[in-house]
């Protein structure tokens, strides 16, 4: 099996020792995407929305280096800090999906990388 690393430099780059992708066609395998800015490395401002809004922006840039399209995504696990937020969540997450709906975990974790409210991953066809 043929398989490669994809690197964007429109999505922040790892914090430790994994890669933002692994392509392996016909899917491509994200590493959870967290609300870091791409540019300054920094969480964004703001509460769960924006959380989960610089979360998915960092996802589909993700995938679209890796060949895919936001409505190739299959699957996705969103890990949330507080169930809590679990509405304002799905609100900007159908935002952003639109019509497309691909399966879906969402688990209340005790605690994300760099006390983030929101991590996403996902997994894709290419």
């Amino acid at each position: 099996m043929s398989f490669k690393t994809v690197s964007t430099s429109e999505a922040p780059s790892a914090i430790g020792p994994y890669s933002q992708a692994i392509a392996a066609p016909p899917f491509l395998f994200l590493s959870g995407c967290i609300p870091l800015d791409a540019a300054t490395g920094n969480i964004v401002e703001g509460g769960i929305e924006e959380q989960t809004r610089q979360a998915l922006k960092n996802l589909g840039a993700v995938v679209k280096a890796g060949g895919g399209e936001i409505n190739k995504v299959v699957k996705t696990t969103v890990f949330l800090k507080d169930m809590n937020d679990f509405q304002k969540i799905n609100a900007v997450y159908a935002e952003f999906f639109g019509d497309h709906k691909p399966a879906r975990s969402a688990v209340e974790v005790a605690r994300l990388p760099k006390d983030v409210l929101v991590e996403v991953e996902a997994i894709a066809l290419i």
